[in-house]
C-alpha cells in the first residue's frame, strides 16, 4: 500500500493537523468519545475527523465506528467537507457529512473557531440482525454539539429567551432574567449569532453497505433491488427484487427494464473508442500478469505484443470489446453483445439519476479489470483485491492511476460517466423510461421478425 499512498491514491486529501491547539482540540473530543488520547503531535484526519496514524496507534481502525455502533465524527475546521472518508461501511456517510458541513457551514465556523464540534450519525435502527433489516435505513439523522456544549447551551437560552417573550409575567420575573444573563456569559448573543444546527435529516433512498459480504439497496428505480455480493447471505425481502452478482442475466435484465445503464457507445458526450482501448488495456494487463507473459513498461505497444503471444488464452472479454472500438472508430455492421458476452458489464455505464454512482459501483465488480472504474467508483473493494495481486500489476495499477487519473480527477470521472448529476431533491422519481428502452433493449426481438429496418446506431434505439 505505501506505492499508493506515495502517488497520493490512498490517504489523499487528508487535512492535517500539526498545531498544539488542534492536536488539544481533537485529545478534548476524543476523551469525550472514546475515552482515549492521542500522543502523537501531527497527523491527518478525513471528513469525519477519523485518523489513519491514530488508529494505528491506538491498534484500533474503526475507533471512532466500534462495531454495532453509529459512526461518530470530529470535527476541527469546515475544511473537513473536501477530504475523502475512510472506512465506511456506508456509501452515503461521505455524502451525508459533506451536506452535513455545507448546510451549517456559518454555524460550525463559528463554533470550531472555539472548540471542536462531535457528534454521530444515527441510522435510527437499534439492530440490524440480517439483511431483511437494510431496508429499514431510509434516514440519516445527524446530532453533534461541542465539547463544551456550546449547542445545548444556546438551545437552553433560546428556549428561555422564548419563554420571556411569550409569557405575560415574565417580565417581572426577576429569576428568570438572573438566569439568562448568567447564561448569556456561557452561549453569546444567539439573536445576532445563532448557532442552531438546522439540516440535519437526510433521506437515504439507495445504499452499498459494507455488511453481509457487501449488500446494495436501490429503492429510487420503479422495480427496487436489493443486491448481494456474497450469495450465501441472500435473502428474500418483501418489496424488493433480490439478486446476485452472479446473476448476470438477471442482472442485465433488471438495468435495462429501469432504464439503469446505457451503452457506453452510444452514450451522450461520451467518446466510446478511447475509453473501449483502455479498457481493454486493463484486460490485457491483468491477463499478462497472470500468464507471466512480459508485457514491457505497460504501455499499449507492449500490451499489444503480449495479447499476440496469448493465443488461445487472450481474454474473451477483448473480443467484444475489440468489436465495439472497431465500431465506434470505422462504423460498419454493429456488434451483437448481450450479458452472455463476458466484454457486457464493461460496454456500459450508469444513466444519470439519483442512483448513478452506486449503479456505477455495482458494474465495477461486474467487470473486476477495469481497474480505473473500480478505484474510483469502489475503492474499498480496490484496496482490498489491490493486496493480493502481483507485484507486478500493483506497480502497474498504480503509475497507471497516477498519470491517467490523478491528475485530472474530475475530467477524467466526466470523460468516463458524464457530468455530475444535476440539483434535484433526492429521492425524487427519475425521469420516466419508454418501454424497451435500456441497453440492448429488454425482450431481444429480431428485426425481421419486428418487419423493422436494419438501426443506423449501436444496439438500436
Amino acid at each position: 500500500m505505501k506505492r499508493l499512498i506515495e502517488k497520493g491514491l490512498m490517504f489523499g486529501n487528508l487535512i492535517r493537523v500539526d498545531s498544539t491547539a488542534w492536536v488539544g482540540l481533537y485529545n478534548r473530543a476524543l476523551k469525550k468519545i472514546t475515552g482515549r488520547e492521542t500522543a502523537l503531535s501531527e497527523f491527518h484526519i478525513d471528513i469525519s475527523g477519523h485518523s489513519p496514524e491514530i488508529g494505528d496507534e491506538l491498534g484500533d481502525m474503526d475507533y471512532l465506528a466500534p462495531k454495532g455502533a453509529e459512526r461518530q465524527f470530529i470535527l476541527l475546521t469546515t475544511e473537513q467537507k473536501t477530504a475523502p472518508m475512510l472506512n465506511a461501511d456506508l456509501s452515503v456517510l461521505r455524502d451525508v457529512m459533506r451536506q452535513f458541513i455545507t448546510g451549517n457551514e456559518s454555524q460550525l465556523f463559528s463554533l470550531t473557531a472555539r472548540d471542536a464540534v462531535l457528534g454521530q450519525i444515527d441510522d435510527q435502527v437499534w439492530q440490524l440482525t440480517g439483511p431483511a433489516d437494510l431496508p429499514n435505513i431510509r434516514r440519516l439523522t445527524v446530532s453533534a454539539d461541542t465539547t463544551g456544549n456550546h449547542v445545548a447551551e444556546a438551545d437552553r437560552l433560546a428556549s428561555m429567551i422564548e419563554k420571556f417573550r411569550t409569557e405575560a409575567d415574565a417580565w417581572w420575573d426577576d429569576v428568570l432574567i438572573a438566569r439568562m444573563i448568567e447564561q448569556a456569559r456561557k452561549s453569546g448573543d444567539v439573536l445576532r449569532n445563532p448557532i442552531r444546527l438546522n439540516r440535519t435529516d437526510f433521506e437515504v433512498p439507495d445504499f452499498w453497505t459494507a455488511g453481509f459480504g457487501g449488500v446494495y439497496v436501490i429503492r429510487s428505480s420503479k422495480e427496487a433491488a436489493m443486491i448481494f455480493a456474497d450469495p450465501a447471505q441472500a435473502v428474500e425481502v418483501k418489496g424488493f427484487l433480490s439478486l446476485t452478482t452472479g446473476d448476470r442475466h438477471k442482472l442485465a435484465a433488471w438495468l435495462a427494464r429501469n432504464a439503469l445503464a446505457e451503452p457506453i457507445i452510444s452514450a451522450r458526450g461520451a467518446d466510446a473508442g478511447p475509453i473501449l482501448r483502455q479498457k481493454i488495456d486493463f484486460v490485457l494487463a491483468d491477463a499478462a500478469v497472470r500468464l507471466g507473459i512480459g508485457a514491457g513498461d505497460g504501455g499499449r505497444a507492449g500490451l499489444r505484443r503480449a495479447a499476440g503471444r496469448m493465443g488461445a488464452d487472450l481474454p474473451p472479454e477483448v473480443r467484444g470489446l475489440a468489436a465495439l472500438q472497431r465500431y465506434a472508430e470505422q462504423g460498419g455492421d454493429w456488434p451483437v453483445i448481450d450479458s452472455a458476452d463476458p466484454a457486457y458489464f464493461y460496454a456500459i455505464r450508469a444513466t444519470p439519476g439519483p442512483a448513478r454512482d452506486l449503479i456505477n459501483r455495482l458494474l465495477s465488480e461486474l467487470a473486476p479489470h477495469d481497474i480505473r472504474q473500480l478505484f474510483i467508483t469502489h475503492k474499498p473493494l480496490f484496496y482490498r483485491l489491490y493486496q493480493t495481486w502481483p507485484d507486478d500489476k500493483r506497480a502497474y495499477v498504480a503509475e497507471m492511476l497516477a498519470r491517467e487519473y490523478a491528475i485530472d480527477k474530475q475530467g477524467t470521472r466526466e470523460a468516463l460517466f458524464g457530468p455530475e448529476p444535476g440539483m434535484r431533491e433526492p429521492g425524487a422519481p427519475p425521469a420516466p423510461a419508454r418501454a424497451g428502452s435500456g441497453p440492448w433493449g429488454s425482450p431481444r426481438v429480431s428485426l425481421s421478425e419486428a418487419g423493422l429496418p436494419r438501426p443506423a446506431g449501436p444496439w438500436g434505439e
